[in-house]
């Protein structure tokens, strides 16, 4: 296919994103450091109740990846999450979910680059800060080079991250202990439920999906399917390895374990299991910080395309067809979230909090939609009926608001971070704004 007919969309990107690298970024996004730590904490709150925890937060995930559907194949932009809240609840709204995100992205690489190396300095000793540094500087390259190259080493890795995770459901097999299931529910319903919000956040990312609407091939009829590939690959793979965890070693063991993906691949392969979780854990992080920069760049670039930010951020390289200055800008904020804390629950809730906040944005949206933009309604590749629609997005408000709430139990330093940014976004939204209408008062005269 020749150059011109791989370029389009606003702006100059380029559609080069395919329906299977739209998959991967979405279940690749979701599937990062919490598989990795999360069912342990789950199963020493339920025991085997864990599953039903599991089946009960993926409720939320539907529910969001039904709107995404709707909202990506009705108006299929780059930078979506920022795009659709400026349009259609306010400008102020749009820029404040986009500037709560910087934040958040920042923090989520942090986390995800930690992580990643604390996993290999079991093996080689590395300095923690630099290795990371040099983690951001990789991933900074495959993706001012291009969003094939980009979005096509995202693919690559979550094929390999599968197999590796594959690898240990199918080895499980011949090892799993029915007793290890039973009682079901040990601490009774009241576990069930305290083990769910701990599970919801094996979930977040699926909505990176459409984040890259501008850039993806047909995207209005795309976008859709590979939403619904993608809660159907993630479920399966959870399923899978909660059952092959919790089989193996049982709920006791399990709640007890720092590493239970490591202990059960030890008691399935012995000695080889350190490889194949350090494969695992490379691979599935890898991808992750791919897909959380590529994300990151198209919101930067989206809020200064449209002026809220410094319109350099909009600037498109004529060779690659990449906002080859918000991607620099992204790594550059990495670069800086290295003086972050280390407390790790603080930076997983700190990214947390705006992913929630963007899903109830995107929600409140296709309200608007409804009531104000019949067109944009009737353009949509995906088009559920409105009544249908609305509940679920209407669902989707309560669940963000929930899992929003529920959050400030957990630790409370997020919250007040966010809304010092918050504030400090608030003074500069104001700043653009006189400027703006000084700017429209001089040319009038």
């Amino acid at each position: 296919m020749g150059d011109s007919a791989m370029k389009g969309g606003v702006g100059g990107l380029r559609k080069d994103v395919r329906m299977i690298d739209i998959v991967t970024l979405g279940a690749g996004a979701a599937i990062g450091v919490a598989i990795f730590s999360i069912f342990a904490p789950a199963a020493a709150l339920a025991g085997p109740g864990m599953l039903i925890s599991m089946a009960l937060a993926a409720i939320p995930m539907c529910v969001f990846a039904f709107v995404y559907a709707f909202m990506g194949t009705a108006d299929p932009r780059s930078g979506a999450s920022y795009v659709w809240p400026s349009r259609y609840i306010s400008p102020f709204a749009g820029f404040l979910i986009g500037w709560l995100r910087i934040l958040a992205s920042t923090g989520v690489m942090v986390l995800l680059a930690t992580v990643l190396v604390q996993h290999w300095m079991r093996v080689i000793a590395l300095p923690l800060k630099p290795t990371m540094a040099v983690v951001f500087g990789v991933f900074f390259v495959l993706n001012i080079r291009g969003v094939a190259v980009a979005t096509r080493v995202q693919t690559a890795l979550f094929v390999l991250m599968t197999l590796a995770l594959g690898l240990l459901m199918v080895g499980s097999a011949g090892h799993l202990d029915s007793r290890n299931f039973l009682p079901v529910l040990p601490h009774g319903w009241a576990g069930v439920l305290a083990a769910i919000p701990l599970l919801v956040s094996l979930f977040l990312g699926i909505e990176n999906a459409v984040e890259v609407g501008e850039e993806t091939r047909d995207a209005r009829n795309t976008l859709g399917r590979a939403i619904a590939i993608c809660v159907g690959t993630i479920l399966v793979i959870y399923v899978g390895v909660s059952i092959a965890t919790l089989g193996v070693l049982g709920p006791a063991a399990l709640s007890a374990s720092d590493a239970p993906l490591l202990d059960a691949a030890g008691a399935v392969f012995g000695p080889a299991a350190q490889d194949l979780i350090l494969v695992a854990a490379t691979l599935a992080l890898a991808k992750s910080l791919n897909a959380t920069l590529l994300i990151f760049s198209r919101y930067l670039f989206a809020m200064g395309r449209d002026g809220v930010l410094p319109s350099v951020l909009g600037k498109i390289h004529p060779r690659w067809g990449t906002p080859y200055v918000a991607v620099t800008v992204a790594f550059a904020c990495c670069l800086l979230g290295l003086l972050l804390p280390s407390n790790l629950v603080f930076l997983f809730l700190a990214a947390n909090l705006p992913t929630l906040l963007k899903y109830l944005g995107t929600c409140v949206s296709v309200l608007r939609i409804l009531k104000h933009r019949p067109d944009i309604y009737e353009g949509a590749g995906f088009r559920p009926d409105r009544g249908r629609l609305a509940a679920m997005a209407w669902v989707g408000v309560g669940c963000a608001v929930g899992i929003v709430l529920a959050g400030i139990t957990t630790d409370w330093r997020p919250y007040a971070v966010l809304l010092g940014w918050a504030c400090l976004g608030s003074v500069g939204w104001l700043g653009i704004r006189r400027r703006a209408e000084a700017i429209t008062a001089l040319s009038g005269e």
